[in-house]
């Protein structure tokens, strides 16, 4: 009997990656024995065709699809409340409709934790149900101790009033700023944030809970978070693709980066979703230009208009790079980024400094562990909110951030390179990632054993 595992991500690049490279991994966990696994990756139609671009599929992942019940990922960004009530609203009649066609009896369904109606749906058809949860560990305390801000007068209300104000009662979280907590926490965002709560109440109903972190680096939290559900809770971060940056091709800004000297170039990729505004990226690229630190810029379509020929002199602009091939590389000697999650643990693998210029949702308590916590970055953008970074100190900060010869820089770097090898024991055989998946493989399999006796 073949363990088949359904996986249903939610509709993000932010949310699809992390839950396709947990999959690759499953695939390769020891507690298998021997027994045949089949994943089926379910997305919409939309998402099928911006996968088949990225993504090497080994053969025993399917992709499978329902209809295109979303606004399009091309124009998601300009409503983001109106994409999110949707995902929660209108995607849960099509799975169910795909639940009724599989022909292979469903193991388990591995499902994002911002998908409303996953739980109750496989709880009614007996299935058993993981849900990953693709931010840290921290967030999501954060908003399972969502009564505690209230109580507090945290919840609801304008962050950047007061934002230095101090917040010291999350448990396993330190001490951070009332402008660092997640940007939903702001009273502009009510719906998403009625609609996060309702996800993370649902949790307590299904069988597993998996993290895309890693113990070492958020130990506190994970300990007490433990202590909140009966069932087993899993640490299998990061869920990036360490195991495909071998890739024997060359392409043009890797080949641009061997010519450069080591730790000399700044990476810049501020996401691929969200962005900041016109005013702020051009003082962003102009401060980045003037300070005359080689840069390679992921630059979506829209941005490259900033940067000019002139500013090309020191840098190299692509519209798409494999991120953690980049991130390795020796020339790469710190990372602007936006703080989405997934960037971080990559810079995490690769023992990056971050300078954080965080924009929505997370990104905001992320670059505060960051900085704060783990100590491996700078703030570029103190917090999130309204007043622009000028040219002037995005320049001196970026002179400051890549000096490696400082007394500051050297502690940078020596941070993260630690931070960076509790990283990499993680994913080694007997690393706590390494044995948390094989062990949740382990209990799938001898649920399905029962079964089957």
């Amino acid at each position: 009997m073949a363990c088949h595992v359904v996986a249903v991500p939610y509709p993000g690049r932010g949310h699809i990656n992390p839950m396709m490279n947990l999959c690759k991994s499953l695939l390769s966990s020891t507690s298998l024995h021997g027994h045949e696994i089949l994943i089926t990756f379910l997305v919409t139609q939309e998402w099928q065709t911006l996968i088949g671009t990225n993504h090497h599929m080994p053969h025993n992942i399917r992709i499978c699809t329902i209809p295109n019940v979303l606004p399009s990922e091309l124009t998601r960004g300009s409503d983001f409340a109106g994409f999110y009530e949707a995902v929660m609203t209108k995607m849960e009649a099509p799975f169910e409709a795909f639940l009724d066609q599989i022909e292979t009896p469903v193991t388990v369904i591995i499902a994002d934790t911002e998908l409303l109606w996953v739980v109750p749906v496989a709880n009614h058809r007996h299935i058993p149900v993981a849900l990953l949860w693709t931010s840290s560990a921290s967030v999501f305390s954060m908003f399972l101790h969502h009564d505690l801000f209230r109580r507090n007068g945290h919840l609801g209300t304008d962050l950047f009033e007061h934002g230095e104000e101090r917040v010291e009662y999350i448990p396993g979280v330190s001490s951070t700023r009332k402008a660092n907590l997640p940007t939903i926490f702001d009273r502009n965002h009510e719906r998403v944030l009625q609609l996060t709560l309702q996800c993370i109440e649902r949790v307590k109903e299904a069988h597993y809970l998996l993290f895309n972190s890693i113990y070492e680096i958020e130990q506190q939290v994970i300990d007490i978070l433990r202590t909140k559900y009966p069932f087993s809770l899993y640490t299998v971060g990061p869920a990036i693709p360490f195991f495909e940056i071998n890739n024997n091709d060359e392409p043009d800004y890797l080949q641009w980066l061997d010519s450069q000297r080591t730790g000399s170039v700044l990476y810049v990729s501020l996401g691929s979703y969200l962005s900041v505004s016109h005013e702020q990226m051009e003082e962003i690229v102009a401060g980045v230009c003037d300070s005359g630190v080689k840069f390679l810029w992921v630059a979506r379509e829209g941005n490259k208009s900033w940067l000019n020929h002139d500013c090309l002199v020191n840098g190299f602009v692509v519209p798409w790079c494999d991120q953690l091939r980049v991130l390795c590389h020796s020339s790469i000697g710190g990372f602007l980024s936006h703080c989405g999650w997934n960037s971080v643990l990559e810079a995490t693998f690769a023992g990056v400094p971050i300078l954080t210029f965080p924009i929505f949702f997370d990104q905001a308590p992320n670059s505060k562990q960051i900085v704060e916590d783990w100590k491996v970055g700078l703030h570029g953008k103190a917090m999130v909110g309204p007043k622009n970074v000028t040219r002037e100190e995005i320049s001196g900060l970026v002179h400051r951030f890549m000096n490696s010869q400082s007394n500051e820089g050297k502690e940078l770097r020596k941070r993260a390179n630690e931070v960076k090898e509790a990283c990499r024991r993680a994913i080694v055989e007997g690393g706590s990632s390494i044995h948390n998946l094989n062990a949740f493989v382990l209990d799938v399999l001898q649920k399905v054993n029962k079964c089957r006796d």
